[in-house]
C-alpha cells in the first residue's frame, strides 16, 4: 500500500459526502455497497476500482488484498488510458443516476401513501415482525410513516405492523433490557442478536417512534411499555452519551476488553450468584433468580456463544400465573433485580465512546428531548433539549466557517464538534435536522429564540445548498471542489437530507404562511413520486413529509401568557394525544411569529385559533371547546 498508493483513511461519520459519492462508484462497479468499503482512486479523485471486503488471501472468488494491490499498480502503469476512460463512465452513471431519480414531476395525492403501505406490507415479516431477513434493521422512518399513515386514514393495518415491530424489538436482545438503549441492528431475522453497538440516531429516531405510538394507544399495557422504552432510552442517553457542554456523543462501541458485547452479555452462574442473596437483603422477593430467568430467557448454554443475551421470555401475566404472584408484585420484583444486575454491569469495564459530535445527529436528539420534555412532562428532558439548543447556536453556529465572506451574513453550521474544536462545514442533513430540532424544542418551550434560528437556518440551507434543477445539493456551493457534488435522496440510517429539509420546510410554511416555503418541497416531493411506492422503505421520510403535506396541517394559534394556568389547560388539550399534522405557537399578538400576529386575546384569557392556511375557525377560549375543534376531520 505504502509502495504503490498514497492511502487515506475516511471518518464516515465526519465525510459522508465523500462516503455518498464513493458508495455510489462502488454499487456502479459491484451491484452492492457495504462497509468496509475501499475505493482506489486517480490523483483527482476520480474512481475507477472498488469494492467492500477484500480477504488477505484470495478466497471465494474474491481476490487477495495483496494480489489486488500489485494487479491495480499494474494496470495503472500499463494500461493507464482505460483506467481513465474506466473511471469517467463510473462518474458519469453516477450523475446521471442522481438526475434520472428526480427528473418526475408527478402530482401529490393521499392515494402515494396508500399505495406505499401497500408496498410496505409486501415486504413485512409476519412472522417475526419488522422488515427483511436478518440482519435486521430496525427502520424507524417507516415506522414513524406507518404510525402517521394511521392518524391520517385510520388504517389499522399500518398500526398492526408498527406495533407488531415496536413490540419485537423492544422485547428483543435488540434493546439493553437493563441498561435501555437500542445496538444498532439483529444479526438475526428475530431481534435477539445484536451487533451491540448503540448509535446516537438510531435511538434518537427510535425513542420518537415509542413516543408517538405511546401517545396513539395510551395508558394501557402495551402503551405504558412504550413510554417506559422512551425513558429508558432518553435516561441511558443522559448517563452516557451526554457531553457536559451540552452536546451528546456519537457513538457507544460494540466491544470491551476486545470482545464484542462482553459488557452486555451474562453467564447463568453469574446471576445466580448476584440475585441468589440470603432472603430479607434485597427488597420484597427478589432474593430469587428464578423468576428472572423464567423473565429474560436465561439458560445454563445461553443463546450466544455460551452467554445470555437477556430478551423478554415471557409476559409479565404468564409469569404472575405461573409464580402464582400478583402481577404487580411481578413488576416489582423484576425491577428490583434488573437494578441489581445493572449495578453490577457497571463496575465492568465499558465499551468505550466515540465522543465527537455531530450536528445533524445531535437534531435528531433534540428534538427526542424537546418532544418527550411536553409530552411525559419531564423536566429533566426540558433541561437537556435547551443544554443541546444552547450548545449547537453556541459552539456549533460560526459565521463564514470556510474562510469566505458571506455578505449575507448568514449563519452557517459545522458539522462535528469534539472537546472544544468544532470543524468542517455542515452538510444539507446537518441543516435539515438541526432545524428540526430547534422547531421542536420552539413547540415544547414557546422561546422565540428557537423559532427564529431555525427560520435563519432555513434561509442558509435555501441560499447556499439549492440546486437549480430543484431540491438540494448535499453539500454547500463553497464547499470543497469533488468529483461530484453529490445529491442524496433515499434514507440511511438517518432520514435522506432532502426528505428531511421537505419536512420543516412545509413545518415552517405553517408557521410562517410563507408559501416560498411550500413551492420549494412541494416540487421536491412531486419529483420523487415515482419512487415512493416502488421503494416505499427507502424514501420514508419523503412519506412522512409527504403525509404532512395532503393532511391540511391545523396550525394552533394560543394568545396568552405561557405560564398562566389558562394557557396551561390549552395546551395539555393539544398535546393529549398524537398529532403530527399540526403545529403550536404560543405568545402575544406582537410575536415575530407571522401565525400570532395580530391575533388578539378575548375576554383576557388564553385564546385559541384554529386555522388552515391561515384561515382560522372563530377563536375559543374554552378547552372543550378547542378540543371539538381539533377532532374535526375536513
Amino acid at each position: 500500500m505504502n509502495q504503490y498508493f498514497i492511502n487515506i483513511k475516511v471518518d464516515r461519520e465526519e465525510r459522508p459526502d465523500l462516503d455518498s459519492i464513493y458508495m455510489d462508484a462502488v454499487v456502479a462497479l459491484t451491484g452492492q455497497g457495504g462497509w468496509p468499503m475501499s475505493v482506489f482512486l486517480t490523483p483527482d479523485g476520480v474512481p475507477f476500482y472498488g469494492g467492500t471486503y477484500f480477504p488477505p488471501q484470495a478466497r471465494g472468488g474474491l481476490p487477495g488484498f495483496s494480489d489486488l494491490l500489485e494487479g491495480i499498480h499494474d494496470a495503472w502503469v500499463n494500461r493507464r488510458e482505460t483506467i481513465l476512460k474506466g473511471g469517467k463512465e463510473i462518474i458519469d452513471h453516477i450523475q446521471q443516476t442522481t438526475l434520472a431519480e428526480t427528473s418526475g414531476r408527478d402530482s401529490i395525492s393521499n392515494g402515494t401513501l396508500t399505495e406505499a403501505v401497500k408496498g410496505v406490507w409486501q415486504s413485512f415479516d409476519w412472522r417475526a415482525a419488522g422488515w427483511g431477513r436478518g440482519p435486521k434493521f430496525p427502520q424507524p422512518m417507516t415506522l414513524e410513516f406507518l404510525l402517521r399513515h394511521f392518524t391520517l386514514n385510520d388504517d389499522p393495518l399500518a398500526l398492526e405492523m408498527a406495533t407488531k415491530t415496536l413490540d419485537a424489538m423492544q422485547r428483543g436482545g435488540m434493546y439493553d433490557q437493563l441498561g435501555g438503549g437500542f445496538h444498532r441492528y439483529a444479526t438475526d431475522a428475530f431481534w435477539l442478536v445484536p451487533h451491540f453497538e448503540k448509535m446516537l440516531y438510531d435511538n434518537s429516531q427510535l425513542a420518537l417512534v415509542y413516543l408517538h405510538a405511546y401517545q396513539i394507544l395510551g395508558d394501557v399495557p402495551t402503551g405504558r411499555l412504550y413510554k417506559k422504552c422512551v425513558e429508558e432510552i432518553l435516561d441511558y442517553v443522559l448517563r452516557e452519551m451526554t457531553d457536559s457542554s451540552g452536546g451528546f456523543y456519537s457513538t457507544q462501541d460494540a466491544d470491551s476488553e476486545g470482545v464484542e458485547g462482553k459488557f452486555f452479555v451474562w453467564d447463568e452462574a453469574e446471576i445466580d450468584s448476584i440475585l441468589q442473596l440470603p432472603e430479607g437483603s434485597q427488597p420484597s422477593g427478589s432474593s430469587s433468580a428464578t423468576l428472572f430467568k423464567a423473565a429474560y430467557g436465561v439458560t445454563p448454554h445461553g443463546n450466544f456463544e455460551e452467554k445470555n443475551i437477556l430478551f423478554v421470555a415471557k409476559e409479565i401475566d404468564d409469569l404472575a400465573k405461573r409464580f402464582n404472584l400478583p402481577r404487580e408484585e411481578v413488576e416489582k420484583r423484576l425491577a428490583a433485580m434488573r437494578k441489581t444486575l445493572f449495578d453490577s454491569r457497571e463496575k465492568r469495564i465499558k465499551p468505550n465512546l466515540d465522543d465527537k459530535v455531530l450536528s445533524g445527529w445531535n437534531g435528531l436528539m433534540l428534538a427526542a428531548f424537546a418532544e418527550a420534555a411536553r409530552i411525559l412532562k419531564r423536566d429533566d428532558y426540558r433541561k437537556a433539549a435547551i443544554n443541546n439548543a444552547e450548545f449547537l447556536l453556541r459552539d456549533m453556529i460560526r459565521q463564514d466557517p470556510s474562510g469566505l465572506k458571506d455578505p449575507k451574513g448568514l449563519k452557517r453550521l459545522h458539522r462535528s464538534w469534539r472537546k472544544g474544536q468544532a470543524k468542517l462545514n455542515g452538510y444539507l442533513e446537518d441543516y435539515a435536522n438541526v432545524i428540526f430540532g430547534l422547531l421542536s424544542l420552539y413547540e415544547t418551550v414557546f422561546d422565540e429564540k428557537y423559532f427564529i434560528a431555525a427560520q435563519e437556518l432555513t434561509e442558509t440551507m435555501i441560499q447556499f445548498f439549492s440546486d437549480p434543477q430543484g431540491g438540494f445539493f448535499d453539500t454547500s456551493s463553497d464547499h470543497e471542489s469533488l468529483v461530484v457534488r453529490p445529491k442524496s435522496l433515499q434514507d440511511n440510517a438517518t432520514p435522506s437530507g432532502n426528505a428531511m429539509a421537505a419536512t420543516v420546510l412545509f413545518k415552517l410554511a405553517a408557521f410562517t404562511g410563507d408559501g416560498g416555503y411550500t413551492d420549494i418541497a412541494t416540487k421536491m416531493l412531486e419529483s420523487v413520486q415515482g419512487v415512493l411506492t416502488r421503494y416505499p422503505t427507502g424514501f420514508a421520510q419523503w412519506l412522512v413529509a409527504q403525509s404532512f403535506y395532503v393532511s391540511k396541517p391545523k396550525e394552533i394559534a394560543i394568545i396568552g401568557n405561557l405560564n398562566d394556568a389558562d394557557t396551561q389547560a390549552m395546551l395539555d388539550v393539544v398535546n393529549e394525544t398524537y398529532r403530527p399534522f399540526a403545529v403550536v405557537a404560543v405568545g402575544a399578538k406582537d410575536s415575530p411569529i407571522p401565525l400570532l400576529n395580530g391575533r388578539d386575546q378575548l375576554n383576557g384569557k388564553a385564546t385559541v385559533y384554529v386555522c388552515e392556511n391561515f384561515a382560522c375557525k372563530l377563536p375559543v377560549n374554552e378547552a372543550e371547546k378547542l378540543r371539538e375543534l381539533l377532532e374535526i376531520k375536513d
